[in-house]
């Protein structure tokens, strides 16, 4: 009994990082205006960018947020 628990949580471990929200920093191409996009991952699914997104996809939102502040496609000047 102890065992099916321990293998249980451990599988529940593995598998919730798979599962996970990533947010994307995504570019309107009329106004290049940039926000952040949640696209919601599904067990199996290939990580898929959404149509407009810049670079890698991030862990949180805030990080999101942050690499907008610093990306030059998104109108920040140096």
């Amino acid at each position: 009994m102890l065992r099916s628990i321990a293998t249980a949580v451990v599988l529940a471990a593995l598998i919730s990082p798979a599962l996970a929200d990533t947010y994307w920093v995504v570019q309107d191409p009329t106004s290049q205006k940039c926000s952040v996009v949640e696209k919601k991952s599904q067990p199996g699914d290939a990580q898929t960018p959404p149509n407009g997104a810049i670079g890698n996809p991030f862990q949180t939102q805030a990080e999101a947020q942050g690499a907008i502040q610093i990306m030059r496609k998104c109108g920040v000047a140096d």
